[in-house]
């Protein structure tokens, strides 16, 4: 059935080169720089060079949060730019029980505490958490407001070049940032096992972050919907010219703008390109029932046809019987998770354990 599904959907080949020819576990870093670079020129847009140094510096702490649970702490991270000095806020939380703890990186629309964020659950299940708000990157100001943050120091404006990176590609440099810090200079982390989360844009982002940053373990989109996890060729949910319509198109380079109306489905890119750049590595995506403007099919069938770049580098993808998948069905095998909860577009505490369970098996089996 789903085969047959995923034929209908006419998405374009991930193993299959621009020249036509067959992709093979040999010649694949070759295809991940021609999938990379196209999502780059259309949609994302390049990212510059990374700093010229990174540091963090711990400026409040409380060694008995949560019950004495928790070691909480709040940072500056703090890069070198050619227009001078850029630093940003971040909050980290450790458990204290735990030696070198597992990451969640997580791209947050808000500080703690947030309804987003359950900071007691996932700090009892055994991970450190990172909150990296994302306004404290750049703005989210619709229709091309670039006169902050990252923006800023490094020369963007609204009048952009057309692969000139747009915002959701700062937010992803400064979740990269974080990892510079907690790379070399957090040994009470594991930094082999960082996964970056986020919800809706930011699911986008941190799928766009992983692609590019193969330090992290795993990337977790959260109702990322368009953009994201999911395709627009012959989808149910948002499409460019909601972009255009609302402002947002300032998250993606200004080539993105030209798929507009009749140009949707002309894209020389899918969606699944996106997703692929993750492999081998571990992907988990999660989507909601009535979460239309995402379009949840669209989600779990783009993560389906991305599947192939993993059982080609020779680990399982996304394992599922062959049907659609309905609410309260968790399909964990493989190297990709994937689940449909009921209700609306909302990061909730349902969504976080069914994460931490995934890379819970995910880390286990690593250790066996």
């Amino acid at each position: 059935m789903l085969k047959e599904v995923l034929a209908s959907k006419a998405y374009l080949p991930i193993l299959e080169t621009t020249d036509g020819l067959s992709v093979t576990p040999q010649t694949w870093p070759q295809r991940r720089q021609e999938l990379k670079e196209l999502l780059e020129t259309y949609s994302y847009g390049k990212t510059p060079d990374l700093p010229v140094r990174v540091w963090g510096e711990t400026v409040a702490w409380d060694a008995n949060a949560y019950a004495g649970k928790v070691r909480q702490e709040k940072l500056k991270i703090s890069m070198e730019t050619e227009r001078g000095l850029f630093s940003f806020p971040i909050e980290l939380f450790v458990p204290q029980s735990v030696q070198r703890p597992p990451v969640f990186l997580h791209l947050a629309f808000r500080p703690v505490p947030d309804r987003y964020i359950p900071v007691e659950e996932i700090t009892d299940a055994g991970y450190a958490l990172v909150v990296l708000v994302y306004k404290d990157l750049v703005n989210d100001n619709p229709h091309g407001d670039f006169t902050d943050g990252l923006a800023a120091y490094f020369g963007t404006t609204a009048d952009r070049s057309p692969v000139e990176w747009g915002k959701i590609g700062m937010w992803a440099y400064g979740a990269s940032r974080v990892m510079d810090y907690i790379a070399a200079d957090r040994p009470d982390l594991d930094s082999k096992r960082v996964a970056v989360i986020g919800h809706s844009r930011l699911g986008k982002t941190a799928l766009w972050c992983a692609a590019q940053d193969e330090r992290f373990a795993a990337a977790i989109s959260n109702d990322s919907g368009y953009g994201g996890a999911a395709s627009s060729k012959h989808g149910k949910g948002e499409r460019v010219t909601d972009f255009l319509r609302a402002g947002s198109w300032d998250w993606f380079c200004e080539n993105f703008k030209q798929f507009s109306g009749d140009g949707e489905d002309t894209k020389p890119y899918d969606q699944s390109f996106l997703s692929a750049l993750i492999a081998p590595r571990y992907l988990c995506v999660g989507s909601a029932v009535l979460d239309t403007a995402a379009d949840p099919e669209a989600e779990f069938l783009t993560t389906l046809h991305a599947s192939t770049a993993w059982e080609l580098l020779g680990v399982p993808g996304l394992i599922c019987p062959d049907r659609m998948p309905i609410p309260g069905d968790h399909f964990s095998e493989g190297h990709i998770g994937y689940h449909l909860r009921d209700h609306r577009h909302y990061l909730s505490r349902e969504d976080w354990n069914a994460y931490i369970r995934f890379l819970d098996q995910k880390f286990r089996s690593e250790e066996s």
